[in-house]
């Protein structure tokens, strides 16, 4: 028997497979290993009432046994049992005694591993009870709950929990969040990023800045790491799908949540070169076939690395309409499209027969935040600290626009938008001061309708001494030759070297002496402002949040079984993932991810025998 386990624990040991227990865990309810799951060499022996403690240690010896704990339970002792006998053999001669009433294995049990963390209960994509997920804990105030199936069915979830039970620690695989970067110091995050040592102190790279800060000034890649690899059983916050996590941050997309090719194909080229063998990139665009960033996943292909990608948020088919990086066929990849407490396809999940390979919970996904969002907007009405210059009559003026047949109010030029053209040979400008002291990340929200011809000009600007910002100030855009009329534009601008007590945000409508036009009709106007706090967390939807939680399970699968290649990973997510019936037809496999499924679809090692002895 001992030769036996010994073979099977060989076996196990080169595939990879991990066979010790890990302590964290919280929760006090238990259930056996499995079957024969026991303690080699030991048995309980139960003598009977009658028998003495000195009755029962002459019983053991006799069989060449000795007593090895008495467990403070009438007549129950454990014992050493000697070699050379299997349990068989030992329980059926305590079985046969008269003295003794019933002898058994000493089993192995464990901690069901469900973490302490303090919102755990809200996690439905771990544990589907058919919760309704509220948005208590949320910021920024536009997170808004997905209402469709909320609460949905309990057991709709990874199946993560019996997972747990064989490994948490993920942290011998480096995952790197390609995004928007990552505040690194958040409580339920500082534990688990990736030591990037002398050279990267800050846990990765920034693309955008070109440092070594990936500091996350949006919220997004925080919250996808979360999902990876929050520090699970600290009493606080959340936890990952890795309780335990390595997290390379790489901050390729700036705080309007916007990144190119440039930065992307970096950001995935030094992560590959810096060790991670799993890259999430919640992004996405319909830009076309975009052959640096394929062969950007091509290299990681090579260097045995899975990256996986979210299907979008458009509602659309992806095989119709294509969405890279989602549409790439590297063997490497992986897609996942959105479900909500269902696991019914989000309503606003992009799916895809050919493209889009499993499916995972997207909707009402907690997870760690980057601050505390706030937002300012204006009315676009009279009598709130708008100033107003021209160098003709008329100029900028507020007023209405039909934005969707409502009637909105706006900021015009000129006053008679609707019916009229702007004047020949002006400088109109209009301007206003806000304040913004305490903030760290400040984003302008402006949407627009604009009608300039070209050799006019429509400019954007901002001056944080405050007053005019034109002509000087920092230019944030510049329109000519633009006709929108009727749609309207929106733009987002990073404004957060405006961060002051009296930051003036501004509009210029410049034009030269021939040609006119409709001009510019402002319908909205907004700030965003996001305060840096390290124990923030919130409430999102979206593929963006699916992707995270299949990228988890890639780094279990590979820290599980060090063997594995990205074929292996990939295989198992998908292969080894469970069959869901919105997903039938819209996705490659039909499946949703499922933890213990995929933690089961082992490989089994080659050119190894057990000989029973």
């Amino acid at each position: 028997m001992r030769a036996l386990l010994r073979s099977i624990i060989a076996i196990a040991a080169l595939a990879g497979v991990a066979l010790t227990l890990l302590n964290q865990v919280a929760a006090v309810s238990f259930e056996p290993v499995g079957p024969g799951a026991y303690v080699a060499g030991e048995v309980l022996v139960k003598f009977k009432p009658v028998y003495s403690a000195q009755d029962r240690t002459v019983t053991i010896a006799s069989r060449g046994h000795a007593v090895h704990a008495d467990l403070n339970q009438p007549g129950l002792v454990q014992v050493k049992v000697g070699g050379g006998q299997t349990m068989e053999q030992v329980l059926a001669a305590y079985q046969n005694d008269p003295s003794v009433e019933y002898a058994q294995p000493n089993y192995i049990y464990r901690t069901t591993a469900v973490p302490n963390d303090t919102q755990y209960g809200q996690l439905w994509a771990f544990k589907n009870t058919g919760q309704t997920v509220t948005n208590a804990l949320t910021q920024p105030p536009s997170s808004t709950i997905y209402s469709t199936n909320n609460p949905g069915a309990p057991g709709n979830d990874m199946g993560i929990e019996k997972a747990w039970d064989h490994i948490t620690d993920c942290s011998s695989v480096v995952v790197a969040v390609v995004d928007t970067g990552v505040k690194y110091d958040q409580e339920d995050l500082a534990a688990n990023m990736w030591s990037g040592g002398p050279s990267y102190p800050n846990h990765g790279y920034d693309f955008v800045n070109n440092d070594n800060d990936p500091k996350d000034f949006d919220g997004h890649g925080t919250h996808v790491a979360g999902i990876i690899g929050a520090s699970g059983n600290n009493l606080q916050g959340t936890t990952g799908v890795c309780w335990k996590a390595s997290i390379m941050a790489v901050r390729v997309i700036d705080a309007t949540g916007s990144g190119t090719t440039a930065n992307i194909v970096q950001g995935i080229n030094f992560a590959v070169s810096h060790g991670a063998k799993v890259i999430n990139m919640s992004l996405g665009g319909g830009g076309g076939f975009d052959a640096a960033l394929s062969d950007a996943i091509t290299n990681a292909q090579t260097h045995d690395v899975v990256i996986v990608v979210a299907a979008g948020n458009d509602g659309v088919n992806n095989d119709a309409i294509p969405t890279y990086p989602c549409n790439f066929t590297q063997s490497n990849l992986i897609c996942v499209a959105a479900l909500d407490q269902n696991y019914a396809l989000a309503t606003f999940s992009n799916y895809g027969a050919t493209s889009v390979d499993v499916g995972a919970p997207g909707t009402n996904i907690l997870s760690a935040w980057a601050g505390t969002n706030a937002v300012i907007s204006d009315p676009l009405t009279s009598g709130l600290g708008w100033t107003f210059a021209t160098t003709t009559s008329g100029g900028w003026a507020f007023g209405t626009v039909s934005v969707g047949g409502t009637s909105t109010p706006s900021l015009l030029d000129p006053p008679t938008y609707s019916s009229g053209q702007y004047n020949n040979s002006t400088d109109d400008r209009a301007y206003k001061a806000f304040d913004l002291t305490g903030v760290n990340v400040a984003v302008w929200q402006v949407s627009a309708a604009i009608n300039v011809v070209n050799g006019d000009y429509f400019r954007t600007r901002y001056s944080s001494a405050g007053g005019n910002p034109f002509p000087g100030g920092t230019l944030v855009s510049e329109n000519t030759g633009v006709a929108t009329f009727p749609s309207i534009r929106a733009a987002e601008f990073d404004i957060s070297g405006c961060i002051s007590a009296s930051c003036s945000l501004g509009f210029q409508l410049q034009s030269d002496a021939a040609l006119t036009d409709r001009g510019v009709a402002i319908t909205r106007f907004a700030i965003n402002t996001l305060t840096f706090s390290t124990t923030s967390y919130n409430t999102i939807n979206g593929t963006s949040m699916a992707t995270p939680e299949a990228v988890g399970l890639a780094a279990m699968l590979r820290a599980y079984n060090p063997q594995y290649t990205f074929a292996d990973a990939v295989n198992a997510i998908t292969k080894g993932g469970r069959a869901t019936a919105s997903l039938a037809g819209k996705t490659t496999t039909g499946k949703a991810i499922d933890a213990m499924s995929s933690l089961a679809y082992i490989n089994p090692p080659t050119g190894l025998t057990a000989t029973v002895q």
